[in-house]
């Protein structure tokens, strides 16, 4: 499974308590994480089944932003 993985402002556990309703409706529990300890804040999913604009467009309507890298 390749992984799909993004640039992203989600930057501390506040945010992230925020984004993991939507993520995991949308690439299941378990399949996404995020590395807060980088400086570009990398998303990183384990799901083929969802598109990168997917999941850039399902953020953005939360107030987050995630660039495919």
């Amino acid at each position: 499974m390749e992984n799909k993985v993004f640039k992203t402002n989600i930057n501390c556990g506040s945010c992230i308590a925020k984004v993991t309703n939507t993520l995991d409706e949308l690439v299941g529990e378990d399949n996404w994480n995020v590395d807060t300890t980088t400086p570009i804040k990398l998303l990183t999913i384990d799901n083929e089944d969802v598109t990168a604009s997917a999941i850039s467009e399902a953020l953005g309507k939360i107030g987050y932003s995630a660039i495919a890298i």
